[in-house]
C-alpha cells in the first residue's frame, strides 16, 4: 500500500453503494454536482433513492431533515464550500438543533478545488460546522479512512456530522484491518522529541516531515486527528506527554480549526502550541494542487520548520 494513492471521492461515492445495499432507509441529495462529489454512483444504482436538488442547497438541507423525521438515513453532498455556507441556518435550524441523524458530505475541500480559486475553496468549513451544538466533524486522512466513516455514519451517531472529503488522490495510509471508532486519535508514526497533531493532507506531509526530521536526529510523532468533534481531550494529552513542542496541522484557516480546537483543550496545561494552516486569508486559483500548498506553508518543509521553530 506504501506509495499508493486513492481518490477519497470515489470512496465516498462506493460506499453510498455498498451501504445502500444493504440498508433501505439509506437516501441520498445532491446539489447539482453529483458527478463531481460522486453521489452520481448511488444515482445510478438506486434512482428510486436518490435526489437531484439542483442548486438548492438551503431546500436540500430542509428535505433532507424532513427524510430524517421519517425514518430514513440522509446523506447530502455538495463542493464544502456550498455545504457549510450556503444552507447554514437550515443546518442550524432543522438539522442540529433537533439533532437529526443528517450526514453532511463537504466534498472538494480546502485547497483542493484548485483550478475554481477561492469561491470554490473552503478554508472555513470545520470552524463553521465545529461550533454547532451536537455536530460530529470528521476529516479522514485517505479513501480507506473514508471508507470505515461511511460505514460508521450509516450506523447512526445520535445527531448529525460533518464529512470534509478532499477533491485529489491522496496516499493510503490506514491499515484496512484496523478497527475505527468515532472519537479516536490514531498514532501513525511515534517519536520522542515532538508531536504533529495532523488531519486531512496534512498527514501525509507531516509523515514526510518526520522522516526528514528523522535524519536529523529530531523524533517526531504523527497522530492522525481524524474526528476534529468530539475531540478527545484524552488522546491530546496521552500523545503530547512527554513531548518537548506540540504542533498541529491543517488545510484550513488557522481561526477555528483544528489548532483552535487544540488550543481550547488544552488551554489548562500551559502548553505552547504551533499552529499550521492558511492564514486569515482566501484561496487564490492555480495550476495546480501542490503548487497551492506550498503558497499557504502546507508542505513538508514548512511542517519541519515549525517543529524546529517550536523546539527551539
Amino acid at each position: 500500500m506504501k506509495g499508493e494513492k486513492a481518490s477519497l471521492r470515489k470512496a465516498y461515492g462506493d460506499s453510498l453503494v455498498a451501504l445502500g445495499k444493504k440498508d433501505n432507509d439509506i437516501v441520498v441529495l445532491e446539489a447539482d454536482l453529483g458527478k463531481s462529489t460522486m453521489s452520481i454512483e448511488f444515482g445510478k444504482e438506486f434512482p428510486e433513492r436518490y435526489f437531484q436538488m439542483g442548486i438548492a442547497e438551503q431546500d436540500m438541507v430542509s428535505v433532507a431533515a424532513g427524510l430524517a423525521l421519517t425514518g430514513k438515513k440522509p446523506f447530502l453532498s455538495t463542493f464544502a464550500v456550498f455545504a457549510s455556507g450556503r444552507p447554514y441556518d437550515q443546518i442550524r435550524s432543522s438539522v442540529a438543533i433537533p439533532s437529526l441523524p443528517v450526514v453532511i458530505c463537504g466534498s472538494s475541500a480546502g485547497l483542493s478545488d484548485f483550478g475554481d480559486g477561492k469561491t470554490h475553496q473552503s478554508i472555513d468549513d470545520i470552524a463553521i460546522m465545529r461550533v454547532l451544538p451536537h455536530m460530529t466533524v470528521l476529516s479522514p486522512c485517505d479513501a480507506v479512512e473514508t471508507e470505515k466513516m461511511m460505514e460508521a455514519l450509516s450506523k447512526g451517531i445520535g445527531g448529525p456530522a460533518y464529512l470534509r472529503i478532499n477533491r485529489n488522490d491522496l496516499p493510503l495510509l490506514t491499515d484496512p484491518e484496523e478497527p475505527y471508532q468515532i472519537g479516536k486519535m490514531n498514532m501513525m508514526r511515534d517519536g520522542s522529541d515532538a508531536v504533529v497533531f495532523a488531519t486531512g493532507v496534512m498527514v501525509s506531509r507531516s509523515l514526510e516531515a518526520a522522516e526528514e526530521l528523522g535524519r536529523k536526529g529530531i523524533s517526531v510523532r504523527v497522530v492522525n486527528v481524524s474526528t476534529i468533534k468530539p475531540l478527545s481531550r484524552e488522546d491530546l494529552l496521552r500523545y503530547s506527554d512527554g513531548m518537548k513542542a506540540i504542533v498541529t496541522a491543517e488545510e484550513h484557516s488557522i481561526i477555528g480549526g483544528l489548532g483552535g480546537a487544540v488550543c481550547e483543550a488544552l488551554s489548562e496545561t500551559g502548553k505552547r502550541i504551533g499552529i499550521i494552516g492558511i492564514n486569515d486569508e482566501f484561496g487564490r486559483s492555480a495550476a495546480g494542487y501542490e503548487e497551492l500548498l506550498d503558497v499557504y506553508g502546507l508542505t513538508a518543509t514548512h511542517v519541519c520548520s515549525k517543529v524546529i521553530e517550536m523546539l527551539g
